[in-house]
C-alpha cells in the first residue's frame, strides 16, 4: 500500500496536514503521538512480562564419573 508513494504524494500530505493543524500544532501533535506511543510500548512490555514463561521439561541428570573409574563404552553401532 504504501509503496506506491512518490515524493509528490508526500509533499502534498505535508501540505494538507500543514492546512488542517497550522504549523503551530504540528510539533504539539507529533510530540503526543511520541508520547502516546512510549505509553503502548510500555504497557505491552508490562503484558508479556506478567505472563508467566512455560514449563520446561527436566533434563536427565549427567552421567558422573568417580576417582579411578572408567566411563561405560558402547560398541559402534
Amino acid at each position: 500500500m504504501l509503496r506506491n508513494l512518490s515524493a509528490w504524494h508526500i509533499v502534498i500530505l505535508v501540505a494538507v496536514l500543514v492546512l488542517l493543524f497550522g504549523a503551530n500544532k504540528l510539533p504539539e501533535l507529533a510530540r503526543g503521538v511520541g508520547q502516546s506511543l512510549r505509553i503502548f510500548k510500555s504497557e505491552v512490555k508490562d503484558l508479556t512480562a506478567d505472563e508467566p514463561a512455560p514449563a520446561q521439561p527436566a533434563a536427565p541428570a549427567p552421567a558422573t564419573t568417580t576417582l579411578g573409574s572408567v566411563p561405560e563404552q558402547r560398541p559402534a553401532a
